[in-house]
């Protein structure tokens, strides 16, 4: 709590705005003069009610709790009335993290559904309504199931690092990832004050990779209107060793060479731009299909 007392002190001091997520639909093709931070919280541990919501509600800082329906009540989870005293807050938003929090890409395409939908039953039971942004599990999706969420929910977030512009995918959006691990005082103040880095076209648009399609081609497009691309650093962890990728850009498009394949459970790709002082990021992540 200390940290994250912190991460609060750094963003207010950076005179950013906290976004409020009820008016996330209907702000998403805004233009925003000033950037603005999105808090999500995904799993609905205990220990959230108990530490953070406590802080989070004298202050209110807008959130997002992104509630998997199967462990709601059992040893270490919120219980429904607690996620119902939080959802009553005009600050605060529920969202969608399945109903079992597996690895649901690992699974049938009939098991996810089928997944999707008994959460959806729990939430219309215990709420009255179905959340309409979802969390994928892992930040680990295919095609399949992103043309799924995309036909049943308004946005869906994952785990690949960036920051959120109008021309991001809005069943693949970004998120930086702030834990034990990631939560280091000096890279946060760093990425809350990045810019995004934005681009028209993103392939393979099939992001779990099989064994055929392992290493990926991998190719962005960026708009012409990006200036200093030759500045641009990318990063990926092919065979499981981080190390400044192989890229090559041809006018607007930059493309990378792997040297080797991705290693399970998933592969990644941050890249990063100095734009005139404005550093520009954006990440993928790509899940390893092992079967």
């Amino acid at each position: 709590m200390d940290i994250f007392k912190k991460h609060i002190e750094i963003i207010a001091n950076s005179g950013f705005n906290f976004h409020n997520p009820n008016k996330f639909k209907e702000q998403f093709n805004t233009i925003k003069l000033k950037k603005e931070i999105l808090i999500t919280i995904d799993d609905a541990f205990e220990s959230f009610y108990f530490e953070a919501w406590p802080y989070l509600k004298k202050n209110e800082i807008p959130f997002i709790l992104f509630v998997s329906t199967q462990p709601v009540g059992k040893n270490g989870y919120m219980t429904w009335d607690q996620i119902r005293e939080i959802e009553k807050e005009s600050f605060a938003l529920i969202g969608h993290h399945s109903h079992s929090h597996g690895y649901l890409i690992d699974e049938s395409y009939e098991e996810f559904i089928s997944d999707i939908e008994k959460a959806n039953k729990i939430f219309l039971k215990e709420l009255g309504y179905n959340p309409r942004l979802f969390s994928y599990p892992f930040g680990e999706y295919s095609k399949s199931m992103r043309d799924y969420i995309s036909k049943n929910f308004d946005f869906a977030f994952g785990q690949h690092s960036g920051v959120i512009d109008i021309n991001k995918d809005k069943f693949e959006l970004p998120r930086f990832p702030i834990n034990e691990k990631y939560g280091e005082l000096k890279r946060f103040s760093a990425i809350i004050n990045y810019f995004p880095l934005e681009y028209k076209k993103l392939l393979p648009i099939e992001k779990q990779l099989t064994k055929s399609s392992n290493p990926p081609k991998f190719i962005v497009e960026f708009f012409n209107e990006q200036k200093n691309l030759k500045n641009i650093n990318c990063y990926s962890n092919e065979a499981n060793n981080w190390k400044k990728s192989n890229t090559m850009i041809s006018g607007s498009t930059l493309s990378i060479k792997f040297r080797a394949p991705f290693e399970p459970r998933r592969g990644r790709v941050n890249c990063s731009l100095n734009d005139n002082g404005k550093w520009r990021w954006f990440g993928i992540q790509f899940p390893i299909k092992t079967n």
